[in-house]
């Protein structure tokens, strides 16, 4: 079944219009009803343009965001318990090694996946702090003023990736029980029991807005009112701060390096340099993925 709204060009009312899909589908069980109206999203969405400092710095005078649209977005959520042992070298030392084993039994309560191929899973996963104790049962009225997307990631394939984060995470807590960080040869046997699933609605609202001239996308929780999307970069502003950064490292190896040639002690200098560049390196390597993630869906 397929949920529609249509507003009534006599009354602008909205209803809901109930249609049969031509392929079986499943029909949604419960949702979670929106809390943030859209109204509140322009001033959300203009405080999140402005708390990046990589964005430019007009950006948070953006005015242009087209209406918010409310949606509810499929997702499947699932239940299991995951009883594990497990096996492995564990390292004590240099070159002490010995075998350790242990059991470990991790229950999953609403392990969320999306039933949508629509949005980006990275900007839902930024806004997928929903409270799923706050999860009532369907009905369609919650649906009128809204749009409803149908799933087009079927169960058994959203049930698949569920388990291979159920399997990882068990995996990890397995790992975490061995006495020492360093691990070799690990085994586990991983038995899921009392597997249950639902299929349920969750609310987003969405909007674009335009800067100079391009087009990027928002999704704000309608339930949390936790703000996603993409944002330009101020590239300058960007290659400046990692500059100064890198700056400190390369002048004292430089000047540990002249040190040196002139026939002076430069090692310590050099070395300090070296270590503040390794330093400024990964800074600014976690800085540029960063601006290059903002603006990625």
């Amino acid at each position: 079944i397929k949920f529609k709204t249509h507003q009534c060009v006599y009354c602008g009312s909205n209803q809901v219009i109930q249609k049969e899909d031509p392929q079986e589908v499943l029909r949604p069980r419960f949702l979670v009803p929106f809390e943030i109206e859209s109204e509140k999203c322009q001033q959300a969405i203009e405080e999140w343009l402005g708390s990046s400092w990589m964005a430019p710095r007009d950006l948070k005078d953006v005015r242009n965001v087209e209406r918010f649209s409310g949606v509810y977005i499929p997702y499947w959520t699932f239940d299991a318990n995951a009883d594990a042992n497990w096996g492995a070298e564990v390292g004590h030392g240099k070159k002490d090694w010995h075998r350790e084993s242990g059991a470990v039994h991790l229950v999953f309560n609403d392990q969320i996946y999306p039933g949508s191929k629509r949005l980006s899973k990275r900007l839902l996963k930024a806004v997928s702090d929903w409270s799923l104790a706050k999860l009532t049962s369907f009905k369609a009225e919650y649906l009128a003023g809204m749009h409803a997307q149908a799933y087009d990631i079927p169960l058994n394939i959203a049930w698949d990736e569920a388990r291979k984060e159920m399997r990882e995470k068990t995996r990890r807590a397995c790992i975490e029980e061995a006495s020492s960080s360093r691990v070799r040869n690990f085994r586990m046997n991983l038995n899921f029991a009392e597997e249950r699933w639902r299929y349920i609605l969750l609310p987003v609202h969405i909007a674009n807005y335009r800067y100079r001239a391009v087009s990027y996308q928002v999704i704000i929780n309608g339930q949390t009112g936790t703000v996603a999307g993409q944002r330009p970069v101020d590239w300058k502003k960007v290659w400046l701060v990692i500059a100064g950064i890198l700056s400190p490292g390369l002048l004292l190896c430089m000047v540990g390096v002249m040190t040196v040639l002139l026939g002076g002690v430069g090692g310590i200098i050099g070395g300090l340099g070296f270590v503040l560049l390794v330093i400024g390196i990964f800074i600014s390597g976690a800085i540029s993925t960063k601006a290059f993630q903002m603006d990625d869906i």
